[in-house]
């Protein structure tokens, strides 16, 4: 009892909730799946789908049928099929037929048309390539999404995102959402989109790095799957304006490299899922996963710099990496070391964000993560003490007043901190050797692009 004579809660812990057997649903019942017609062979199946192309051939229709887990080969006698793109159910046979794609037919008994196309799609679907006419498809991309290509890249895509939760759940991480319209850019500059809110100024979030550092002091490890914002003056085939950004960020490290540590273990548990979960897919995109048992080897920037220098001419300029060292201090990784990824560390202060753990010799505890040339994660130590923050901000000509409430946590202590952030199209990409990275995204956003 309180001095007020208030009870107080036991202190031992409430007994485990009792498992509750939830019944298995079924949203396919009496429909076949294409990629399951092995196990159907000489058997009836019912199969429901588009029409993904269609062409006759001495007295027999052949149509070929697209659900959401492959292509199958359908033939038909006497009946006329409708235009690509329509909605159709059809009842057959499964056969074995070494000539059809796949190596499976199905002769068909009955087809209904569930939704017919009211038109012929604009791109004929059959034989979209990504290598070329990109505008056009970026165009129609309502309907060009739709292609086995696409299809197959957006799983791999779902997997590597689902891989990325599933291993930092699996290591006491909780998921976070935080607002994605601001008071200020996490990262200052001119790179962000205004709006009117409420008759005040706001900004797009170019990312949640400040408020996934505000909750390491409730949660210690966080981590969250969300768009983020960047008006880019670029339009490169490896920038968005709009992405997916796979944001992790914990507390009590020793230093940057268990931010380093988790990074590549996080990447890891990644591939393997999608090497797990993906192989059709990773087989129809001619794709190769990286080897796994290979630690990422870890350089300075400025030996980076110097390296590239001497083993292969190219001097790079500026505060970062430009493309071209990139590609060939990934090249040095994969030659020495055998690993597509290399981290890239120590970055000046003038080069990394305000909050980057400053060493107190012009550089950091800010690091980059190259995979096959191209950098696809940003991150390392934050700064954790409040004076070290203000000073930052000050060197920077960033008002502190407008970093007033992320200020405000590191009055009240924080533990050492740090993490990063993968853009998810690009890792994509990069994986799947997709040249552009907007075909890494299902309706991409660029400096031209609002539809569709």
């Amino acid at each position: 009892m309180t001095q007020h004579g208030t009870p107080q809660p036991h202190a031992s812990a409430a007994p485990p909730a009792r498992p509750v057997d939830v019944a298995p649903l079924d949203l396919d019942e009496g429909r076949t799946l294409v990629a399951d017609l092995h196990e159907h062979l000489d058997g009836r199946v019912c199969l429901r789908g588009w029409v993904h192309h269609r062409r006759d051939l001495g007295g027999l229709a052949f149509l070929d049928l697209r659900d959401r887990t492959g292509v199958v080969q359908c033939v038909l006698e006497g009946t006329e099929p409708p235009l690509q793109e329509s909605c159709v159910e059809v009842d057959g046979v499964a056969l074995a037929h070494p000539k059809a794609p796949g190596g499976i037919e199905v002769r068909v008994s009955e087809l209904r048309v569930i939704t017919r196309a009211c038109a012929a799609p604009p791109v004929e679907m059959a034989k979209i390539d990504h290598l070329t006419n990109a505008d056009t498809l970026l165009a129609y991309r309502h309907v060009t999404v739709r292609s086995p290509r696409d299809r197959a890249v957006l799983k791999v895509q779902a997997e590597l995102v689902a891989g990325f939760r599933a291993f930092l759940d699996g290591h006491g991480f909780t998921e976070i959402s935080t607002p994605k319209i601001v008071a200020a850019g996490a990262e200052g500059g001119a790179h962000q989109f205004e709006l009117d809110y409420y008759g005040q100024r706001a900004y797009l979030a170019q990312s949640p790095q400040l408020y996934k550092q505000i909750l390491v002091g409730a949660l210690e490890r966080v981590y969250e799957v969300a768009p983020v914002y960047r008006a880019e003056p670029s339009h490169t085939v490896r920038h968005l304006a709009e992405y997916l950004s796979l944001d992790v960020e914990f507390g009590f490290l020793r230093d940057d490299g268990d931010v380093m540590d988790l990074q590549e273990a996080v990447l890891k548990a990644m591939l393997a899922r999608v090497g797990e979960r993906c192989a059709g897919e990773l087989r129809s995109l001619g794709a190769r996963l990286p080897p796994l048992d290979v630690a990422f080897p870890r350089i300075p920037l400025l030996e980076a710099r110097e390296l590239v220098r001497e083993r292969y001419g190219h001097t790079s300029g500026g505060k970062d990496l430009d493309p071209e060292a990139e590609r060939l201090i990934g090249r040095w990784a994969l030659a020495e070391h055998g690993s597509d990824f290399v981290f890239v560390t120590r970055y000046p202060e003038a080069a990394r964000p305000f909050y980057a753990y400053a060493t107190g010799d012009g550089l950091t505890r800010g690091l980059d993560l190259i995979f096959r040339g191209t950098e696809i994660t940003s991150g390392g130590q934050r700064a954790h003490e409040y004076d070290m923050l203000l000073r930052a901000l000050e060197q920077r000509g960033l008002d502190p007043a407008g970093f007033e409430s992320y200020l405000q946590v590191f009055r009240h202590g924080m533990p050492p901190h740090g993490g990063f952030a993968i853009g998810a199209e690009r890792l994509t990409a990069l994986l799947l050797d997709i040249a552009n990275v907007r075909f890494a995204r299902a309706f991409p956003r660029d400096g031209q692009r609002l539809q569709p």
